[in-house]
């Protein structure tokens, strides 16, 4: 099992008194479902920040409910619809310039002020691009609306803002569009984790809650379970990490 590599990489860090940062995105959150619910029940009970990537226009006062009570979930912005406004031969964006920048700036504007009156305590003014694209030119806007932070997927680049990436997505979309093998998430873990910890930098985990099978519900134990309480590493949540960046 590939676990056994994770465990051998945080088992290292840990006796050379070096520790990994690992944290945790769950995308395209609207309203209170069973399978939040799953998701919520899990960071609960093994401690493990979350942020949840809410999409602001069809969301309510329901989610907001929802999360009361809970502990370490914050709330990032996804977008304004997760509406897809790119051409039928393109990779589907919503913040593209397909609308226009204003109109574009506009919508994350009204996202942004939405989601900061409805979880004023739980709010991070990050934002999270549906299908993680956006176009530079809107990236260069995002300073004046109040975003301090943008996560997409993949390896960090040079951005006129800080990137808090993730970089394991759970999902196998471009297969069998089920959870990925668990042993590929171990070492896909492991590996993120051995290039980011020496450089000061996390490893962030995907997950999609209206779209896991089984495999992903049970990976994400297995997961919680090997790092809740390992020295190696230790969750953070994206409003720690935000205002202390990496370099």
């Amino acid at each position: 099992m590939t676990e056994k590599r994770l465990l051998e990489t945080l088992d290292q860090l840990a006796n050379e008194g070096r520790v990994a940062d690992l944290w945790l995105r769950d995308d395209d959150a609207t309203q209170p479902t069973l399978a939040l619910d799953r998701l919520l029940a899990l960071s609960q009970t093994y401690a493990v920040p979350m942020t949840l990537a809410v999409i602001p226009e069809p969301t309510g006062e329901a989610l907001a409910k929802k999360l009361s009570g809970t502990t370490d979930i914050h709330i990032a912005v996804h977008g304004w619809a997760h509406k897809n406004h790119a051409g039928p031969d393109e990779k589907k964006r919503e913040l593209g310039l397909h609308r226009g920048r204003d109109i574009v700036l506009g919508e994350l504007e009204a996202g942004f002020s939405k989601l900061r009156a409805l979880h004023p305590s739980r709010f991070v003014p990050m934002l999270v691009p549906p299908w993680n694209r956006i176009d530079q030119d809107i990236i260069d806007g995002l300073n004046d609306i109040g975003f301090t932070a943008l996560s997409v997927y993949g390896p960090e680049k040079e951005s006129p803002i800080t990137l808090l990436n993730t970089h394991i997505d759970v999902i196998d979309w471009r297969g069998t569009r089920g959870g990925k093998d668990h042993d590929l998430l171990f070492a896909e873990t492991a590996e993120r984790i051995s290039v980011a910890q020496p450089a000061g930098r996390t490893a962030g985990i995907l997950t999609h809650h209206l779209d896991h099978d089984e495999a992903v519900w049970s990976f994400l134990e297995r997961l919680f379970s090997l790092t809740a309480n390992h020295p190696g590493c230790r969750w953070r949540s994206s409003r720690e990490l935000i205002a202390n960046p990496s370099p």
